[in-house]
């Protein structure tokens, strides 16, 4: 979650309602972060970090021998079953909640070795033989473990002239020449177009400043997943990656101190730890009840250190605030993951925050400074004895604050507040369903949170010109299988690439769109969202029309049988005919606009109906992940065939039935009714999105499947002919897809 749990967001609230209003009024006139830090810090109590350290117990990081030995037992029932994947995860939990070198701890690495050997992870699997002995794995089952290590070995050998695993390097921090930083009173700092660039160039290449993982994100359901939740257990994303760059990997390496912290190899580990985690290791209960936004805040000032924040306060209290060029500010140039100042620079909005969330996020932070206050010695970009002795001026220019550490805690509230408007989610499209589906199936989950300096300046349309596509860290293999631990240590770290959707003319503005998107919100709800997180009114090609066009718009979307409200592309359940929102005895209706029909509908019986359709939507998926198609299918066929409602092919509903349909007759190999269902789901995705939209080019990406593995040549060449452009336009000429189609074609060729 990104702010605070519910428990503290209400307690807090409460606290804040119980002040007197003298205090409260106070408290809103504190117009900086530093004046507002040193306000909180005196409404901060023992209470209060006694009802923290309350809710807190349940979120225990500590390592548990008992817990560690609960994980190995479920890791065996799956393996027994041959379900390795499932296995690994499980031994690697219990991995992480061992006690450092305890038979426990051996014993899971010994356990996961097997589930990786049988996973073909050979080279993993040697590493989780060393790391059993050296956390002293019983002697009497050493024959174990030089019976595996030999096989390993025979594996590898034997596959010598295999193609060693290749990884494309992360791209370097980079804004294209035809792109530059421009500023004005209006937009701030913004990116245009120096020269046209062409759709598909890259603008953009950058990093984030710092990421924080989501604990307990949406889950990517299917076999796994299901067989996980069953045994009392449901892996996250939280468990799935590495907790600094996002890899995501099978045999995480835990931290030393807690049970929650996990990476792809030592080096991250050993990074973060440096970094950062040598103080969030203590506190990792105190953080998951903080949230993600606090997380993130504190990182951001860790990795910054007392030099660089120094640095940044002074600037801004030289710089004139009514800077309007890159020539008369130097934080107009070009921007990159390594630079603070650009992250420091981003407006906090302190104005425009409501009473209640000032005082939640304050109250938050200041409750975190006492904690840190006694948790031992600062990160090294904090050691007081690096930097200079003189105390640092407020935000006024005065050197009255008491402290460094006071200084750690005035800043993370100041980014805190910023993260609000200019956190970023991490997106990723992960698969979804068995792991042995014929047919690829996947969503876009959201891993975590991050701060992207240069990415931040790029403003909001409703309608962008441009794609984002996230790439995590990922792991260098050298070849040689005897290395110890510290192997796999080559990471890359997150990287957004920032793609033209379109031509931009020269002079336009470069634009992304931060959630709310004309193709999948009407004009009221977007605009709404927009002024609730991001404090503007929406001027956007698709949100600037006249008050009439924008009222012709709106009755368009809610109504009309193609556009984008909720009873958009809904028929007749009678006739078939198109149904249309009408006002009847003061109330609201559905009415067939065919005159010989005149059926009327309630908006509550549409509304359960189509929650009805959703529900079997969702039950035919779960019969589809437990390996029952048929029922799903005939449960499909009896939803597509209600008495009472029809769905047109441009309701989006109507399309995920299809695709569903589609999944169902492809787990039973009938491939041509399968492509025939998902032909039909991408003409709603098409209507629904557009023509040459990423999602369309995802959903082709899959008919393109089907008619593969049907034996389908000539549709099979043909709907590759049509995605390989959408593909190559959003996500580049190096996306697995794209490779992947690419492999398809040169089979179908010859």
């Amino acid at each position: 979650m990104d702010l605070p749990c519910v428990q503290w967001q209400g307690y807090v609230a409460q606290k804040w309602k119980g002040l007197d209003p003298k205090i409260q009024e106070q408290f809103i006139c504190q117009f900086t972060t530093d004046a507002l830090f040193k306000r909180a810090l005196t409404l901060t109590t023992q209470e209060d970090l006694k009802y923290l350290q309350w809710i807190a117990a349940d979120l225990s990081v500590e390592k548990d021998s008992e817990k560690a030995g609960q994980c190995r037992e479920r890791g065996n029932t799956c393996f027994k079953t041959r379900d390795y994947t499932a296995a690994a995860r499980h031994y690697s939990l219990g991995v992480c909640f061992a006690l450092p070198c305890s038979e426990q701890l051996s014993l899971c690495y010994a356990n996961r070795s097997a589930a990786l050997y049988h996973l073909q992870h050979y080279l993993e699997s040697l590493d989780d033989i060393d790391k059993a002995l050296k956390n002293g794995y019983p002697s009497h089952l050493l024959h174990k473990l030089d019976e595996r290590r030999a096989q390993c070995l025979r594996r590898l050998a034997a596959a010598q002239t295999a193609k060693a695993a290749h990884h494309s390097p992360a791209p370097e921090v980079e804004v294209c020449p035809e792109a530059c930083v421009s500023f004005n009173s209006e937009k701030g700092r913004h990116l245009v177009a120096k020269e046209r660039i062409a759709a598909g160039a890259v603008i953009l290449n950058d990093r984030p400043y710092s990421c924080v993982l989501i604990p307990g994100s949406e889950e990517v359901k299917g076999k796994e997943t299901r067989r996980d939740t069953e045994a009392g257990m449901l892996f996250g994303t939280e468990h799935r990656c590495c907790h600094r760059c996002l890899t995501e990997t099978l045999c995480p390496v835990p931290c030393e101190g807690c049970n929650y912290s996990r990476y792809c190899s030592a080096s991250c580990r050993k990074e973060a730890w440096e970094e950062h985690h040598r103080w969030e290791c203590a506190l990792g209960a105190d953080l998951k009840v903080m949230g993600v936004m606090l997380h993130l805040a504190l990182r951001v000032t860790l990795k910054a250190g007392l030099k660089n924040i120094r640095s940044a306060r002074e600037h801004a209290r030289s710089t004139p605030s009514s800077a309007t060029s890159s020539e008369s500010d130097p934080h107009l140039a070009l921007h990159h993951g390594d630079s603070y100042s650009s992250v420091f620079h981003l407006l906090h909005h302190l104005k425009l925050h409501s009473p209640g969330v000032i005082f939640l996020y304050a109250v938050t932070v200041a409750a975190l400074y006492l904690k840190l206050s006694s948790s031992g010695p600062l990160p090294a970009p904090w050691d007081l004895s690096r930097c200079s002795s003189q105390s640092p001026a407020d935000e006024g220019g005065h050197t009255d604050c008491s402290s460094e550490m006071w200084l750690l805690g005035s800043t993370a509230l100041r980014h805190m507040l910023q993260l609000r408007t200019n956190a970023q989610a991490i997106i990723t499209l992960q698969d979804t369903g068995a792991t042995n589906s014929p047919v690829l199936a996947s969503q876009e989950v959201r891993i975590a949170t991050a701060i992207f300096p240069t990415l931040s300046i790029l403003n909001h349309s409703c309608c962008p010109n441009t794609s984002l596509v996230f790439s995590t860290g990922t792991t260098v293999e050298p070849s040689d299988p005897e290395l110890s631990e510290d192997r796999s240590s080559v990471s890359k770290g997150v990287t957004v690439t920032v793609r033209a959707a379109k031509d931009i003319a020269d002079g336009q503005e470069i634009l992304h769109c931060y959630g709310p998107h004309s193709k999948r919100m009407a004009v009221r709800e977007r605009q709404r969202l927009l002024v609730d997180q991001y404090y503007f009114l929406c001027q956007c090609k698709a949100c600037s029309l006249s008050n009439q066009q924008q009222e012709e718009v709106e009755e368009e979307e809610e109504n009309g049988p193609e556009g984008k409200g909720q009873w958009s592309g809904l028929l007749c359940g009678k006739c078939k005919g198109p149904l249309k929102r009408s006002r009847e005895d003061g109330g609201t209706a559905l009415t067939c606009l065919r005159p010989s029909c005149g059926l009327s509908m309630r908006p509550s019986e549409v509304n359960r109906r189509l929650q009805e359709f959703r529900a079997n939507l969702e039950k035919a998926v779960d019969l589809m992940e437990r390996e029952r198609p048929e029922e799903a299918l005939e449960l499909l066929r009896r939803t597509q065939r209600h008495p009472g409602l029809i769905m047109a092919e441009t309701q989006p509903l109507h399309g995920e039935l299809e695709d569903a349909t589609a999944r169902a007759y492809a787990a039973m190999g009938d491939w041509k009714n399968a492509a025939s269902h998902l032909e039909r789901s991408a003409a709603t995705i098409a209507h629904q999105y557009g023509q040459d939209s990423v999602e369309l080019g995802h959903q082709l990406f899959k008919l393109a499947q089907l008619h593969f593995n049907g034996g389908a040549r000539g549709p099979a060449l043909s709907t590759i002919a049509r995605v390989r452009p959408l593909l190559h336009l959003h996500c580049g000429p190096q996306s697995p897809e794209l490779q992947e189609l690419q492999e398809m074609e040169d089979c179908l060729r010859g």
